[in-house]
């Protein structure tokens, strides 16, 4: 009743009352002695109808057939906004639903048939992941999960760029390495690779095959090119795996080359009559679809630039029936959106097939102070060395907690914190609380009643456990909106209101009593308030410990 049935009375009254408007917001009000929830539609339609906010409301009201066990009052306030109050049955039917769904609850077919892929992280094969890499890798996954929970069939991406003169700068740079293990001066090649890591990889390399010592040079340049890759794409396989993230598949931008996809891509674009040569080179007429000017697809060389195999990729995707598909890109790929939309479009791929995101920079603060150097990594704080400091649920969850499209500084003083000051902490200790009362309430000789055996009298009539429940009530809508915005910080937050709501209720009330009924009662919301913890948690890919 607090979302979709309401918005469905709503809608029912809007077409009876011969009305039209695009889409119905249903949430709760600013201030809670509004109400439990409010709607503007009234207010919507004002203007289209060019009548009075407040009569519409009044007309609306008039129209709506709601049942009146679970509406106990409905007023119209200020310029037309429609406050609902719920009557107690509605709390009792809405805190028995989160029990009796468990882990299902908040879960939905909504968009069951839909089928997404979200590609993300996708780092150069050149090093050890960094925090901005770990950032992606917490987003993309949580929207993964949220995604999955309205019923759609998910397939997650990394996109290997083993191509390009990144790859060449790489071969020469363990090359180097390679000749300060043999006795002579390192010398790194221009744009190369400093990190210490370069010598535990050529080291792996040389172990393994240890006759790159009689290989021609460059012989030994082209198996440091193929090996290298192999190597720290298979550490950056083991740090994800470690910090809980999965990938479907592992794309390497070669496929596409090999396959002949690339050169495809290339037929397409000259068949679409918007490529010109000039200068020696082919160009794609993008200044027509929205960049700021036309773009080189094939240089003068004849060598592709990095924008038709990026094409030839997504035409990939395309073919592999993804709709839509959603790419995660860093900070430094802000550039490359608009020509890579306008490029797809010239292809006659309408933009909203490709969701793009950028994730922005991470600050890394200790003392107030911008961390900037890793001796391992080089220029960067790898994942692992984040992980290794603050774990893997601290590290995930404050990735999540701004959106991903603002810079987020990371406190590792306060990710290294043991008490409630550590906002991840703090939710996972209100899960751990509620699983310590089940326990000692089992100790006295209670137990959690089921859904279809218990009285909620005591609960839902009370002022402070009815916050409660509205807010456990909101889950499902908040877990639909988050998946459609792609947007996981908004659980972050509602987890941390939870969490705080139901501390605040522990502290006033005492759950396990001397009365079997109360005690019953307050156990049940406390075990669906437990039920909700571990929900959002697990869609963010964070723990939910029962002892801390």
């Amino acid at each position: 009743m607090f979302d979709q049935d309401l918005r469905e009375a709503l809608d029912r009254a809007i077409r009876k009352l011969g009305y039209d408007v695009e889409k119905i917001e249903v949430s709760p009000p600013k201030d809670p002695s509004h109400g439990d929830a409010a709607t503007n539609v009234a207010l919507a339609l004002a203007k289209p109808l060019k009548k009075n906010p407040r009569e519409i409301a009044q007309s609306l009201v008039d129209a709506l057939e709601l049942p009146a066990e679970f509406v106990a009052k409905i007023e119209i306030a200020g310029p037309g906004f429609i406050n609902f109050r719920f009557a107690p049955q509605w709390y009792d039917a809405s805190l028995r639903a989160v029990v009796r769904e468990g882990e299902a609850y908040g879960r939905t077919e909504s968009h069951r048939g839909e089928k997404i892929q979200i590609e993300f992280v996708s780092a150069n094969p050149t090093g050890p992941l960094n925090v901005v890499s770990a950032r992606a890798a917490a987003v993309g996954d949580a929207i993964g999960n949220l995604l999955e929970a309205t019923g759609v069939d998910v397939q997650r991406e990394y996109y290997v760029n083993d191509g390009g003169q990144q790859i060449e700068k790489l071969a020469l740079s363990v090359e180097a390495r390679f000749r300060e293990m043999e006795g002579e001066e390192l010398e790194i090649p221009e744009g190369g690779y400093h990190g210490e890591y370069l010598v535990d990889v050529t080291k792996a390399i040389v172990e393994e095959t240890p006759a790159v010592r009689d290989m021609s040079g460059d012989e030994r340049i082209a198996h440091f090119r193929r090996a290298a890759v192999d190597a720290i794409v298979g550490g950056q396989k083991r740090d994800l795996e470690a910090y809980g993230v999965g990938f479907d598949r592992w794309f390497h931008e070669s496929e596409v080359a090999e396959a002949g996809e690339v050169d495809a891509a290339l037929e397409k674009l000259r068949a679409s009559g918007e490529t010109y040569e000039k200068e020696e080179a082919l160009w794609l007429a993008t200044a027509a679809h929205g960049t700021n000017d036309d773009k080189v697809i094939v240089k003068r060389d004849g060598v592709p630039t990095y924008l038709l195999p990026d094409v030839a990729y997504h035409l990939n995707k395309f073919d592999r029936g993804f709709d839509p598909v959603i790419d995660l890109w860093g900070p430094d790929h802000h550039a490359h959106v608009a020509e890579t939309h306008a490029a797809l479009e010239i292809l006659g791929f309408p933009r909203e097939r490709l969701e793009i995101q950028i994730v922005q920079q991470v600050n890394l603060l200790e003392g107030g102070e911008i961390v900037k150097m890793s001796k391992r990594a080089g220029k960067i704080v790898s994942l692992r060395e984040l992980v290794e400091d603050v774990g893997v649920d601290v590290a995930k969850f404050f990735f999540l907690m701004r959106k991903q499209s603002a810079h987020l500084d990371f406190d590792l003083d306060l990710a290294r914190e043991q008490g409630e000051e550590n906002p991840v902490f703090y939710v996972q200790y209100a899960h751990a609380r509620v699983a310590s009362l089940v326990r000692f309430a089992e100790e006295r000789g209670y137990e959690v009643p089921s859904p279809d055996d218990v009285d909620l009298s005591d609960v839902v009539t009370s002022g402070d456990a009815n916050g409660l429940i509205l807010l456990l009530a909101e889950f499902p809508m908040l877990v639909e909106g988050a998946a459609r915005a792609r947007e996981p910080h908004r659980l972050t937050t509602y987890l941390r209101d939870v969490s705080a709501k139901f501390h605040a209720y522990y502290h006033d009330h005492r759950v396990v009593t001397d009365d079997e009924k109360t005690s019953a009662a307050r156990l049940f919301l406390s075990q669906a308030t437990r039920n909700v913890l571990r929900n959002g948690l697990t869609l963010l890919g964070v723990g939910a410990p029962d002892r801390m």
